[in-house]
Order: C-alpha cells, then structure tokens, then sequence
C-alpha cells in the first residue's frame, strides 16, 4: 500500500468518525443523564435527512435547507420526548427497548408517507470537485467539509459541556441524577433540552452525509448499532469519550477494510481475500469494542463519579 493511499484512508476514518461523535454524543448524553435506551436515536438522524432534502429545493440552499432540517429535528426530539420518551424513564431498559424499537417502525412508515422512500440530496456546487492535496492525492471537498464541521462541532460541544451552566447541568445529571434533582435542578426541562440537542446533533449528520449515502428510509438503523459501540468505548455519559471512541471506531473501520484486503491478497487467492477481507474487516470494531471492555469495563474515557 502507498502512503497516498494510507492517507486518504485516514481521511476517510476520519470523516466517518466525526459524524459518528455527532450521533454518539447525544446518544450518549441521553444515556448518562436520562438512564435510557433509545433505539430510535437513529430515526431522528433519518428525519434530519429527508427533511433537508425536501427543504432544499424549496430554499435552493443547501446550508438553509441544513438550518431548517436541525430545527425541525430539534423539535420533533422535544415533542417526542415530551409526549412518549418521558413516561419510560422509570421503566426498565428491555420496556425502553422494546418501546423505542416499535418508535422506529412508526417514525420510518410516517417519513415515508410524508416524504417518500427516499430522495435526492446534493452537495452545494462549490464542493461538488476534488482537492488536491500533498503527495498527489485527489480528495473529495465534501469530505473535507465534512471533517471540518465536524471538529467545529466537537470544539463547540466541548465547550458548551465544561464551560456552560448547561453543561454544567449536564455533567451533574450525568453523574447523579438524583442528587442533582436534590439540588434544584429541573430535571424535566433539563431532558427535553438534552434530547433537542442530541436530535439536532443527529439532523447535521444527517444532512453531511446525505450527499454521500442514500437518503432513504431505514437509514438510520445501519449506523445506529456503530454509534452505541462508540458509546460503550468511550464510557456512557462522556463527551470527551464519545469523541475518542468515534475517532478509534472509524479509523479502524476504514483502515481494516483497506489494509485486511491488501494484506490477505498477498496470502491468499484474489477471489478468497475479496470475499474475507470486507468479512473480516466488518467485526474490527467490535474486537476493539471487547478490548476495551475487557480492559476498562466503564469505558476509555467515563464520566467522573461513575
């Protein structure tokens, strides 16, 4: 393999880490401040989606169309909150599971009555080429885009978390939710802030890489299970961890799929190593999540207190 390769590669676990962080961080509050398992985290990146692609044509801009699809995904994650998510917080997590499951086939049937099965979403013209980068590498701009919003938002995150009132809020519930009840917080309105966030999180993923998957229905389901070994990895109600977790996780998912095929090609026939290296490659991140567990049960980075 030639370092341009190896590079762009890189690049890519990058990019794929990073809108991995923006689900797991709301996920991972969610989790922390709330105790609960929301299957349906991933719907919400779906409707973030589907709701940019049917505001862009109307806008003809896709970053109106992207601030239109996180506010509408912000409040559809408070009114579901509100009105179905609140009343399993006392329940175990196998009712949250189930609950949340059934919340998935709903949300999929009404985006497709509403919007379709799936539609087209595109990049804005100015990023549509590639960029040339050292070592004679072509990379796409939207990916690039992609990993520069990305850390603007983990900077933004980051300080929103240790440096607000609201973070702040965040961190205590995530710690002790009951002591932080105790202390006059208002855990109710503290839970619908946390789940708008986590669901506007989840809409600018999904508008990022609309361009570059199918915006379609069901898919959030296929980076949903990635985002909660993120979760796991990086230790539940962790900010910080849900960043490291994400970078590990999308690194080794791209890179093993490159580097496990290069080397079983030069073991292996070409039509074996075809075959085993995409197999293989696709338990890489859960070997690592095992790892991780089997070293540090709470997590890379966990929440102090836990």
């Amino acid at each position: 393999m030639n370092i341009a390769l190896f590079v762009e590669q890189a690049l890519n676990g990058l990019q794929y880490g990073l809108m991995l962080f923006l689900l797991a961080a709301g996920l991972t509050i969610v989790f922390g401040v709330m105790d609960m398992i929301n299957l349906a985290h991933g719907s919400l990146y779906m409707i973030g989606a589907f709701v940019a692609a049917w505001l862009l044509p109307l806008t003809g801009s896709f970053w109106l169309a992207l601030a239109g699809a996180v506010a509408a995904t912000a409040i559809v994650g408070a009114l579901l909150e509100v009105s179905l998510l609140r009343a399993l917080y006392t329940r175990d997590h196998l009712s949250q599971v189930l609950a949340t499951f059934a919340l998935i086939l709903i949300l999929n049937d009404a985006v497709k009555m509403v919007f379709g099965s799936d539609r087209p979403l595109s990049a804005p013209p100015a990023f549509d080429g590639p960029v040339a980068l050292p070592l004679g590498l072509q990379y796409p701009a939207w990916r690039l885009v992609i990993i520069g919003t990305g850390l603007a938002l983990a900077v933004v995150l980051y300080l929103l978390v240790q440096k607000t009132r609201l973070g702040a809020l965040v961190r205590a519930g995530a710690s002790n939710r009951r002591m932080a009840s105790a202390m006059g917080v208002d855990v109710p309105r503290l839970f619908t802030a946390v789940f708008a966030l986590g669901a506007g999180l989840c809409a600018v993923a999904g508008c990022l890489l609309g361009p570059l998957l199918a915006v379609q229905v069901g898919m959030g389901e296929n980076i949903l299970i990635p985002a909660f070994v993120v979760v796991v990895i990086g230790g539940v109600g962790s900010i910080r961890g849900a960043l490291l977790g994400a970078l590990l996780v999308g690194i080794v998912d791209t890179l093993g799929r490159t580097l496990l095929q290069h080397a079983l090609r030069q073991a292996l026939p070409p039509q074996w190593s075809s075959a085993a290296g995409p197999a293989l490659a696709s338990v890489a991140m859960y070997v690592l999540m095992a790892g991780v567990l089997a070293w540090r049960p709470q997590g890379l980075w966990p929440v102090r207190g836990r």
